[in-house]
C-alpha cells in the first residue's frame, strides 16, 4: 500500500532520559517556514551571532530560521551535559528506530533534520536528503547519501534542460558554506545552553560536514569497497 504524503512527511523523534523524563519533538518536512507565533528569544534573531556569509537582512527576516527551528529544542535538551545516555526512538516512513546513545549524538541527529527543514539558505540544498533522512548515521553513510543525492539531483536536472554539475564542484560550495553555518550555530548555542549538548550536537553536524569536504577534496577510495561490482 503507498505511503500518504503525512506518513513520509513527518519524523518523530521521542526522548526518555534516566531520570524518567520524556520529550518528543516532530518535523514537518512538508512544512514552509513561516513566522513563529511567539516571540523567539535573543540568540534567535538574525543579528545575533549571524553568519558572515548569511544572504539575509534583518529588515526582511527578523530571525534566523535555522535558530527559529531549534528554539523548542534547546529550551529542553540543552540543559543536560552532552555525555548523558538517553534512549531514542524515531518514528518516520512507517519505522520505529529505536537507540540507546549519548544526548551529543542524539540531538546531533535531530538538529541535521531540523536545519535542512528550517528554511536557512545554506542548508536548503540538503532537503532532498532530508525526504530520506537516516538518523544516527555514520561518515561512510553520511558519504552515500550526500554522493547519491546530490548526483541523482544533477541527473534530474539534465532531465529537465538544465546544466548539470558531475564533476561536484558546487557541491564542495555547498559544504565549505555549510561549515559556516554550524560554526555559527554553535556559537548560538553557547550563548543560550547552560549545558554543552546544544553546542556538541552541533559540533557533530560538523565533523560530518568536515568529513564530507575532505573526502569530496582528497577522495582516497573510502566508499570503493561497496561498489566493486562497477569495477569489473
Amino acid at each position: 500500500m503507498a505511503q500518504s504524503a503525512t506518513d513520509d512527511s513527518i519524523i518523530q523523534y521521542h526522548f526518555e532520559f534516566a531520570d524518567g523524563r520524556s520529550w518528543q519533538h516532530k518535523v514537518d518536512l512538508a512544512a514552509l517556514p513561516g513566522t513563529p507565533e511567539t516571540a523567539p528569544p535573543g540568540w534567535a534573531r538574525l543579528g545575533f551571532q549571524q553568519c558572515g556569509h548569511c544572504p539575509l537582512r534583518g529588515a526582511d527576516t527578523p530571525y534566523c530560521p535555522f535558530a527559529v527551528a531549534l528554539v523548542k529544542p534547546v529550551e529542553v535538551l540543552a540543559q543536560m551535559p552532552s555525555y548523558e545516555e538517553v534512549a531514542v526512538r524515531v518514528l518516520w516512513r512507517g519505522r520505529d528506530i529505536r537507540q540507546r546513545t549519548s544526548l551529543q549524538r542524539a540531538f546531533g541527529s535531530l538538529l541535521g533534520v531540523l536545519g535542512a527543514a528550517s528554511g536557512c539558505p545554506h542548508t536548503r540544498q540538503l532537503k532532498a536528503m532530508a525526504w530520506f533522512h537516516l538518523p544516527f548515521s555514520g561518515t561512510d553513510e553520511t558519504l552515500y547519501r550526500v554522493f547519491g543525492t546530490y548526483l541523482l539531483g544533477q541527473y534530474l536536472r539534465q532531465q529537465r534542460g538544465l546544466s548539470a554539475d558531475w564533476s561536484l564542484s558546487d557541491l564542495r560550495e555547498v559544504y565549505r558554506n555549510l561549515r559556516l553555518v554550524n560554526l555559527g550555530m554553535t556559537a548560538r548555542l553557547r550563548a543560550a545552553a547552560g549545558e554543552d549538548s546544544g553546542p556538541n550536537g552541533m559540533i557533530l553536524l560538523d565533523l560530518l560536514a568536515a568529513d564530507t569536504l575532505y573526502f569530496l577534496d582528497q577522495y582516497e577510495g573510502e566508499l570503493d569497497r561497496f561498489f566493486e561490482t562497477f569495477f569489473e
